[in-house]
């Protein structure tokens, strides 16, 4: 059900072209996604956008996902940019996102950074899990050196404990190359268990709410197709399953006041290529 708010509106139908065009290229290349969060909440309850919510995003599994960077970057889908964190390239995501250059939605969090500050979808991978729970500490481990040294931003809203220690990290190891170094050895380490058949998959690129969160594999192992507003799009086939152990009851709505978008954004404009705000809503004047 799409937002009463019109701007609001815009974002979604633009979300939801974006959302379209990565099923679709999905489904063309035989690679498995699902919309997860919102988004599958949304295609549940509401079939369609949760009225309040300003964005969708996708689960894929690793090796779907790893084909799926190559595949886009090779065919450069038209309207649409992949943005992937690397070695000479940070935009403070751990994940995937496709970006639409004819709109603008400058984040807060990126604000300094010279990004495609567009509207944007988010991909994010689906790791293999080990069973035992040493392994799925050590792993959950590596996974947060990974995002500290991927995203390079120390996190906030997460204790004390977690933002000092980060700030002390970063302070330590301050070259780009040192870093990069080190966030790729924390993905080799936290994929080890991508090509064993284990019960688990896990999410390993998201935030500490949601990091090492472990679904059964049967639940992610293909997709269902529902209506969306006026297409239709993915959601895992144990959708019911997946959404109860992350949100509880989804079928019932939130309180109103918890009714309001999650993104913290500086400014949107849903008509307007981001590049026209350059210097006036991000890298601004006088900001590094």
């Amino acid at each position: 059900m799409y937002s009463q708010d019109s701007q609001l509106k815009k974002v979604q139908e633009r979300t939801l072209k974006i959302a379209k065009t990565i099923a679709d290229f999905c489904q063309k290349h035989n690679l498995l996604c699902y919309l997860c969060g919102g988004g599958a909440i949304g295609a549940i309850r509401e079939k369609g956008f949760v009225p309040w919510d300003d964005d969708l995003d996708f689960f894929m599994p690793r090796k779907d996902y790893e084909r799926f960077c190559q595949l886009w970057q090779m065919e450069k889908p038209k309207g649409y940019v992949l943005e992937r964190t690397s070695q000479h390239f940070i935009n403070h995501n751990n994940f995937t996102t496709i970006r639409d250059p004819e709109t603008t939605f400058v984040k807060t969090y990126q604000r300094n950074l010279d990004i495609v500050h567009g509207i944007t979808v988010d991909v994010f991978p689906l790791d293999r899990a080990p069973i035992g729970k040493f392994q799925q500490k050590r792993q959950k481990l590596w996974a947060l050196i990974y995002a500290l040294f991927n995203e390079q931003i120390v996190p906030v809203s997460h204790g004390g404990l977690v933002t000092g220690g980060s700030r002390l990290l970063l302070s330590i190891f301050r070259s780009p190359n040192q870093r990069y170094h080190i966030w790729k050895y924390a993905e080799k380490q936290m994929m080890r268990y991508d090509d064993k058949n284990t019960p688990w998959v896990t999410e390993l690129c998201v935030g500490p709410k949601y990091m090492g969160n472990r679904y059964p594999t049967e639940d992610f192992a293909s997709a269902v197709w529902l209506p969306f507003e006026d297409v239709k799009l993915p959601v895992p086939v144990g959708y019911d399953l997946y959404l109860r152990h992350v949100f509880g009851d989804y079928m019932r709505r939130p309180k109103v006041s918890q009714q309001v978008p999650h993104h913290d954004a500086v400014f949107v404009d849903p008509d307007t290529p981001y590049t026209k705000y350059r210097g006036i809503y991000y890298l601004t004047k006088g900001e590094k």
